[in-house]
């Protein structure tokens, strides 16, 4: 696929993959034809729940405070690292000690939890809460005790789409409020229409999803990132989620694995290029107009190769030479070349890999909407801290 954005180089066709294509492209016809909330959250007619008023109030606060779990962060904090805004972000996902004020007066608590009940986000947000704060919630519409903490402290409630899990509620009110905030526009993230219209997007999709089912089958189940750009580590954390807890059912699934270039080439890639060979990889390159240059003059003469070099330059010959390895070792690998860093490109990967991960869901016959195996740990843990 080659977008104005974004170049895809594919993996090279797997024997009988061509076959799986004709399947796949139906799994995709029926899918676009299915009314379904995650698909409307991709398309510039998807009504937020929040209102444009909400977002003209908070014009000046300039940090805000995240506090959420797996896709209730994953997809703000992959916008945020990707695209950069001014506005200062902190993203409370996880437990650790928290270094900032708390009492910044131009500062919010924004919440968010599909169920209302994640009991990390009610930890986290107990001890970061300020009454004299603006606290803003997201989530469902129903009792929970989120629910009841919001109307207790009468803070704003945007109510969380009840069709769209968490790990795909990045283009809709989870992803894109933080992202008004940040200072983007939602409609600029949502690229369904146009990109159902171009057929090398689909064409590239059809045949990833067929290659990867045929590597599948094989035991080839590892899908390692080769990210060489350090502003997309959360976008492929995001990534990880959404494969992880999609797919991996029924004794069944594919293993994400982001590995950080070029410092993997350093531990991991003797692994990767000698070691079993389980793995398919995703190489992952933007292309920057801006990036730090080599100083001439304190260059010696054995490495002149690398005068009026940018690190920019020098990742992609790296990135180049992966590519050219891999191939000649016939590893299964393909290939993101990012021309242009703004909220279309990002939109357009988050819908590529969402629709892939359905189409992938719906071809192994596994349910990619649902993740009962967690619910265990979560009903498990609240018994232990009862009993404790």
């Amino acid at each position: 696929m080659s977008l104005k954005r974004i170049k895809i180089k594919n993996f090279l066709p797997e024997k009988k993959s061509l076959i799986k294509e004709k399947k796949i492209l139906r799994l995709f016809e029926k899918l676009i034809n299915t009314d379904n909330q995650i698909l409307h959250s991709m398309d510039k007619s998807y009504k937020d729940t929040y209102t444009k008023n909400l977002i003209l109030s908070l014009k000046k606060i300039t940090n805000v405070n995240l506090i959420g779990m797996g896709g209730s962060a994953f997809g703000a904090r992959a916008i945020y690292n990707f695209l950069k805004p001014k506005k200062k972000f902190n993203f409370i996902d996880n437990f650790s000690n928290f270094s900032f004020k708390k009492n910044d007066r131009k500062s919010i608590n924004l919440i968010i939890s599909k169920s209302g009940n994640t009991l990390e986000t009610i930890t986290n947000s107990n001890i970061l809460f300020n009454k004299k704060k603006n606290n803003i919630f997201i989530t469902e519409n129903k009792k929970s005790y989120l629910m009841s903490l919001a109307n207790k402290l009468k803070a704003e409630v945007i109510h969380h789409n009840n069709y769209i899990g968490g790990r795909y509620s990045v283009l809709s009110e989870v992803g894109m409020l933080p992202a008004e905030l940040m200072g983007f526009k939602p409609e600029k993230f949502r690229r369904l229409n146009y990109l159902l219209k171009n057929k090398k997007f689909i064409t590239s999709l059809i045949q990833g999803v067929s290659n990867i089912l045929t590597l599948n089958k094989k035991k080839i189940t590892n899908s390692v990132i080769l990210n060489y750009d350090d502003r997309s580590n959360d976008l492929f954390g995001w990534y990880q989620q959404l494969v992880a807890e999609s797919l991996g059912k029924k004794k069944n699934g594919i293993l994400p694995i982001v590995s950080v270039m070029p410092r993997d080439n350093h531990s991991l890639m003797q692994y990767y290029l000698d070691g079993v060979k389980n793995n398919f990889f995703t190489l992952f390159f933007v292309k920057e107009k801006k990036s730090n240059k080599i100083i001439n003059e304190s260059i010696l003469k054995s490495h002149f190769y690398l005068k009026n070099k940018s690190l920019n330059d020098i990742s992609f010959a790296q990135f180049c030479a992966t590519e050219k390895v891999f191939k000649k070792k016939k590893l299964p690998f393909r290939s993101f070349i990012i021309n242009n860093r703004n909220e279309e490109t990002l939109g357009e990967l988050f819908t590529f890999f969402i629709l892939e991960t359905i189409l992938l869901g719906m071809a192994m016959k596994i349910n990619p909407f649902n993740q009962p195996a967690v619910e265990l740990i979560k009903a498990d843990t609240k018994k232990f801290l009862k009993n404790a």
